[in-house]
């Protein structure tokens, strides 16, 4: 006789799915061949996105589960980022990528650290949870929910280039994203800035 349970959904796994769309949007900022740093990688759709676009990939995670799932796409470094040391040292000076990729991770002491991952000219593509998402689902802890126009004030030091706050229908969401260069776009002159397609 057929199981008549009803099953209960179950939470999707972090890093598994589509890139998110803001991802996929202004993922062509990033020089061809670019190394990507993305951090809190979860099971890495993130870093198999720009894989498949060519890039090396470096992923972070403190879920060995997660480590294990993205060990073949690129550099994998499991590393518990709030209460450890930064893993990505080199020479003892921070290792610095192309571009850097936050999604759906927010952890306020880190923002420094991201601004000095990026390389000369690179990309930092950042996309999480903001305020009003309480009413809505979790996260709801307000340490994990960015403030009005946080995101964009934090990276205020770099060239910001789009910055979007606001509810998404589906799945319901409050989220702040933002797509900012460091200082130093390589390509660009003293009189010609660099040029971002949008």
């Amino acid at each position: 006789m057929p199981n008549t349970t009803p099953s209960l959904p179950t939470a999707p796994v972090h890093g598994l799915g589509e890139a998110s769309d803001w991802i996929q949007r202004w993922s062509h900022l990033v020089r061809p061949a670019g190394r990507v740093l993305d951090l809190a990688c979860g099971h890495g759709r993130h870093m198999r996105w720009f894989a498949q676009q060519g890039h090396v990939v470096t992923g972070v995670d403190r879920s060995a589960d997660a480590i294990q799932a993205v060990a073949g796409l690129g550099e994998a470094v499991l590393a518990d980022i709030e209460n450890g040391p930064w893993p990505l040292i080199q020479a003892n000076e921070v290792r610095q990528f192309d571009a850097v990729v936050v999604t759906n991770y927010l952890w306020r002491p880190l923002f420094e650290r991201i601004s000095d991952s990026l390389a000369p000219g690179g990309i930092l593509i950042y996309e999480t949870f903001a305020s009003g998402n309480e009413t809505v689902g979790k996260p709801s802890r307000p340490d994990f929910l960015l403030q009005p126009s946080e995101l964009l004030n934090a990276f205020a030091h770099l060239n910001i280039i789009a910055f979007e706050q606001g509810f998404l229908a589906d799945p319901p969401r409050f989220i702040q994203r933002l797509v900012a260069s460091s200082p130093g776009e390589p390509g660009s002159t003293g009189q010609i800035p660099a040029r971002y397609t949008l």
